[in-house]
């Protein structure tokens, strides 16, 4: 039976929104495929890990009958990519197989029932919408992202605080040993707080595309939803307490100085190839209108990079994981940035001259 006739684009566009979160190995066989989807003239894709779930839909096919069925996410995937572009595509179903043509190539897949895909439950209640732009959103989630944890034993740090409330939208991530802070202005009197999974904030930021088209956001119980263009993400929402943010970016401080990014983020590029590999740490040294960025390792190697400031704080000598600092300036795309400090066992904070929305603070270490 004849299922679809198409062009190998138009699947393989669709085919790439879903496939980010298929893993390669599974428990579950039919976690490792594609559920293909025909009603009428729309054709939709869905992929789940059983925490997330992401579906895309097509209308640029010819379809005869509906069907549903699944089909080897990464077999499928490689054999489109392999093909010539512009080739048209025609999928048959025969018995438990489907047979792929394309020109005088031919594919014989394996098929799981489609009845056994595993797919989230419509909605859990107490449903709250609101809609942003996509490349706000992805803004926001960049500016936050890289503070996320791995893996830790905290569960709920994997994951990135979403709170909205008074017409505000603020994103929040802390591994522990640092934390970054950013918010934007939303409409509507939405009033909700979710810790959403690392795997969810990377795919959302691999799907969203800088474009001023809308994204809705729905917020349940125990899911939350995302949908945009021809694409809808929904995921699990991680039960946790999240820390009480607003006590670790301190306030207070009074020594601070405005660099030119890209010149710190080059001196402390420069100057973390000499650092410690296990530990990684760099000695940020301010005096009057200086600051000295300061690394060595175990073999007695020293760099040292010095930086013109306007500056006439306290002297401090402070240690930071250069990671953490490069993270922040490779991910906080402005011309210049604020750097503020207490003293040498106090935490520094990183913000963006101008604006109040945006705070990155990270933990000293000793070195």
């Amino acid at each position: 039976m004849l299922l679809i006739q198409t062009d190998r684009e138009t699947l393989l566009k669709a085919l790439q929104s879903v496939t980010g979160i298929v893993e390669r190995r599974h428990t579950l066989p039919i976690l490792s495929n594609v559920l293909l989807e025909a009603t009428s003239k729309q054709l939709s894709f869905t992929a789940t890990d059983l925490e997330i779930q992401v579906k895309a839909n097509t209308n640029e096919v010819n379809l005869d009958t509906p069907f549903a069925i699944t089909l080897s996410a990464k077999k499928l995937q490689d054999i489109l990519r392999a093909l010539p572009e512009a080739t048209k595509i025609s999928l048959d179903q025969q018995d438990s197989k489907v047979l792929l043509k394309a020109g005088k190539s031919r594919f014989n897949l394996q098929s799981l029932p489609a009845e056994d895909f595993p797919k989230f439950p419509a909605g859990d209640g107490a449903e709250q919408k609101i809609e942003i732009a996509q490349k706000t959103l992805r803004a926001l989630l960049n500016q936050v992202q890289f503070a996320m944890a791995q893996q830790d034993i905290r569960y709920y740090l994997n994951g990135m605080l979403l709170v909205m409330r008074n017409g505000e939208m603020r994103a929040v991530a802390t591994d522990g040993h640092r934390l970054s802070y950013a918010a934007e202005k939303i409409e509507g009197g939405v009033d909700a707080e979710v810790i959403v999974p690392r795997k969810t904030i990377l795919e959302l930021l691999r799907l969203l595309e800088d474009s001023d088209e809308k994204v809705e956001i729905e917020c349940g119980k125990s899911q939350i939803k995302f949908s945009f263009a021809n694409i809808s993400l929904n995921s699990k929402i991680v039960d946790g307490k999240f820390p009480d943010y607003g006590k670790v970016i301190p306030s207070g401080y009074n020594n601070k100085f405005s660099i030119d990014r890209l010149m710190l983020l080059q001196g402390l590029q420069r100057a973390a190839i000499l650092s410690n590999e296990k530990f990684r740490g760099v000695r940020m040294v301010l005096t009057q209108d200086s600051v000295k960025v300061i690394s060595s390792n175990s073999e007695q190697e020293e760099a040292q990079e010095e930086m013109e400031i306007q500056y006439g704080g306290d002297a401090i000598d402070i240690g930071f994981n250069v990671t953490y600092l490069l993270d922040v300036l490779n991910n906080v795309g402005t011309e210049k940035i604020e750097c503020t400090f207490g003293d040498s066992n106090s935490s520094g904070v990183f913000t963006i001259p101008g604006n109040d929305s945006f705070k990155y603070v990270v933990m000293p270490m000793r070195i």
